[in-house]
């Protein structure tokens, strides 16, 4: 499939078309449980991760968390 032009936290980018939020937070080399996804201002959840695609255009918002002591 041919890529496609996102924005990912404000910047833009070129991902591969036909992702899932799954598979594009797995090419980041993002752990999944310690995100927050945001597709097209509405909040991901994370069941729905594999099966949502991103599609051209799509604005994504991903919130790590970080915690410490």
């Amino acid at each position: 499939m041919s890529n496609i032009d996102v924005t990912v936290n404000g910047e833009r980018r070129e991902i591969a078309g036909g992702r899932t939020v799954l598979e594009y937070l797995e090419s980041l080399e993002i752990t999944p449980d310690r995100v927050a996804v945001e597709l097209n201002r509405v909040i991901v959840k994370k069941a729905e991760w594999e099966r949502t695609l991103i599609g051209p255009g799509a604005q994504l918002e991903i919130v790590q968390f970080v915690g410490g002591g």
